[in-house]
Formats: C-alpha cells, sequence, structure tokens
C-alpha cells in the first residue's frame, strides 16, 4: 500500500515551540494508516530565519498566532540559528512530500517537492502568498478559514465596548491617579455595519444582535438589498457608502484581494458619521492609512481600532501612535490558545476528504484570492 507523505512545517502554538506538538501530531497521524507524518519545523524555520526577508514574514505569521517563545519574543528558539548543514534533510522531505501543512513553504518549493499535490495553510488569508512560486503553481492550496469567528468575533465586540465605554479615558485616568467620572453609551439601539458576511462577519452579526444592536452589512454576492440570519439590511458592495452613513461602528470582516485593497479611502471615510469608528481586523491595507490619518485629524470619525495595519509591525514614526482616540493591538484577534489544534482539525478533516477523492474544504480561488 502506498503512503501518503504529510509534512508538517509549522510552529507549535501553545508552547513556542520550533516544532508541533505531540498531540497535534498524533491527531493527524489517527486520520489513516494509509498516511506518513513527519515534522519538518524546525528545519523550515531554521532556512526562514537564516532570510531577513522570509523571518520578517515568519515573525507576522506568529505574531497572528500569538506565538512566542520562552522569553517572549518570535521566532521561538535560539537552535535555529544554525548554517545550512540541515538542508540536505529537509530537502529529502521535501522531496518525499505530498502533502504540506504550515504557514509559510520553504523557499523554491516546487522544485524541492516535485511529488507536492496541496498546501494546507495554516492561516485564513492567504495574501501572503499571492505572487509567489506555489500561487503560480499547480499545487492545490486550502485554508483554515472558520476557526477564527470566535475569537475575532469577540475581539471586534470587544473593542466597540471598549470605545463605547469609553475605557481610553479610565486607562489614561488610571496613569495620571485621576478619579473623573464621565458617562458611558450603550451598544444596544447602534448600529454596526458589517463590510463582509463571511464566517468572522456571520459572528459579528451573531454577537452585536445580542447586544440589541441594529446590523447593516455588505457582501460580495449580494446583487440587492434584502435581508440575511442576523442582519437588518444587507446591501450590495457597491451601496457601501449607504452602509457607512447609518453606521455607529464599521467591522471590515473582508480578505484582502486587488477588489479589496483600500476598500475604506477618502470617500468612504467622508461618507461615516463624526461620532462612528471603524474596527479592522481584517489586513491593513483594507484601509488607506493616509486618508484614516487625515479624517482623524480632522475629527470626522471618532476613533478606530485597527488590530492590523498596512505595514507590521506599525513603524515608530507612524502618526496612528499619537491618537488618543485609536486603539492598536499587534494582529492578535484571531489568537486562541488552541489554535493550532484548531487548525489541525481542520487539515484532518481535508485529509480524509482528499483519501477519499472528495473536493477539499477552503480551497483557495486564486482569481477572487481566498
Amino acid at each position: 500500500m502506498k503512503s501518503l507523505n504529510v509534512l508538517i512545517v509549522t510552529p507549535s502554538f501553545d508552547r513556542g515551540l520550533a516544532y508541533i506538538h505531540d498531540e497535534v501530531l498524533r491527531h493527524i497521524r489517527a486520520v489513516s494508516p494509509k498516511i506518513t507524518v513527519k515534522d519538518g519545523s524546525a528545519l523550515v524555520m531554521a532556512e526562514l530565519l537564516r532570510d531577513n526577508a522570509q523571518k520578517a514574514k515568519l515573525d507576522a505569521l506568529l505574531a497572528e498566532a500569538k506565538i512566542k517563545g520562552k522569553d517572549g519574543s518570535t521566532p521561538a528558539t535560539a537552535e535555529l540559528t544554525g548554517d545550512n548543514s540541515q538542508k540536505a534533510e529537509l530537502d529529502t522531505l521535501l522531496a518525499e512530500a505530498e502533502v504540506l501543512f504550515g504557514f509559510i513553504p520553504p523557499q523554491n518549493i516546487t522544485t524541492r517537492a516535485p511529488n507536492l499535490k496541496w498546501f494546507q495553510a495554516a492561516s485564513a488569508g492567504v495574501d501572503r502568498h499571492r505572487d509567489t512560486e506555489i500561487w503560480r503553481s499547480r499545487v492545490t492550496i486550502t485554508g483554515v478559514s472558520g476557526i477564527h469567528a470566535t475569537p475575532i468575533g469577540e475581539f471586534v465586540m470587544g473593542l466597540m465596548l471598549m470605545f463605547a465605554k469609553d475605557m481610553l479615558q479610565s486607562f489614561q485616568m488610571k496613569q495620571k491617579r485621576q478619579w473623573r467620572r464621565y458617562l458611558p453609551c450603550t451598544l444596544h439601539g447602534k448600529t454596526v455595519g458589517i463590510v463582509g458576511l463571511g464566517h468572522i462577519g456571520r459572528e459579528v452579526a451573531r454577537l452585536a444582535k445580542g447586544f440589541g444592536m441594529r446590523v447593516v452589512g455588505t457582501r460580495r454576492s449580494t446583487r440587492k438589498a434584502g435581508k440575511a440570519r442576523n442582519v437588518d439590511l444587507l446591501l450590495p458592495r457597491d451601496r457601501i457608502k449607504e452602509m457607512l452613513a447609518e453606521s455607529d461602528y464599521v467591522a471590515l470582516c473582508v480578505p484582502l484581494t486587488p477588489e479589496t485593497h483600500h476598500i475604506i479611502g477618502e470617500a468612504e471615510l467622508k461618507a461615516m458619521k463624526p461620532t462612528s469608528y471603524v474596527i479592522n481586523i481584517g489586513r491593513g491595507n483594507l484601509i488607506d492609512e493616509e486618508a484614516l490619518i487625515r479624517a482623524l485629524d480632522e475629527k470626522r470619525i471618532a476613533g478606530a481600532g485597527l488590530d492590523v495595519t498596512a505595514i507590521e509591525p506599525l513603524p515608530a514614526d507612524s502618526r496612528l501612535w499619537d491618537f488618543e482616540n485609536v486603539i492598536l493591538t499587534p494582529h492578535v484577534a484571531g489568537g486562541m490558545e488552541d489554535y493550532m489544534m484548531r487548525a489541525a482539525h481542520l487539515f484532518c478533516d481535508n485529509l480524509r476528504r482528499y483519501l477519499a477523492g472528495k473536493k477539499l474544504l477552503n480551497v483557495i480561488n486564486r482569481k477572487r484570492g481566498y
């Protein structure tokens, strides 16, 4: 019986190790006796760490999944800074691999892995892979869309609550040892506009309805105004300005594609109310940051909650650091304590489908970009 060779190239989530957690490996191996699973994570990370450009990508991905080493740094371990002596070992593993599971494929992947048929990305967003070698290849790419809905939905609600209850003012008063009462607002009765009603957008809508909010949304596939589950008004994307004009909070829940690049620009920010907030948990380039800074300077919007920025980490000289009404978080909205196990569960479902010759979940449409 021919074995299906699966190579793991992603680090552990919960222990900051350079290799996948044993429990995750056991879970994947339990799918079928027909598969052989090998862990090449440490070898791949060592190679990435020797390439500064790739290291920056790795840092961003590990930060997104909240993977840190014992000293709080990313990537995890000092042992990964060695020379190229491990390249031959990694080449051998890649040459045998038919399936790859991880964050970033090794360099020259199509040459080094001639038998590769399928890459299961450990992230939902795949914009980082666009215009790469694997993107241009015929290798099937799948993501883990869906596993982030709960943590990101909660994160969006958390940011809205921080703005409504003016927690920023409370934090500032605490630092100054001040005690000055103020009048918080409620989310009940307010309107949240959700750009994108995929897994995350739908979860934000569900949670918002639990707070008694009115929900307005836009969706790429919507052709005419209507309703959807937990959505009071569903609009086509070309009516986004209408949605923005009605919203007290705007949540960006779409993937970054050529179509959604700067989906919030000067005109969209001008359509928003001066009392409204924009929240971005997707990708930084969904917003034209220069236009956002102008809107904040001119007080055309009330504030912004940004888990993502166009450049990450956010440069020290960015004006976004200066605004008291901007909440900045370091791309952690999708993080959760069992991230890798959740990703592995989805991967295992796909492995069973692959072995049975069935259609895989979350296959990336390269034309759409997600």
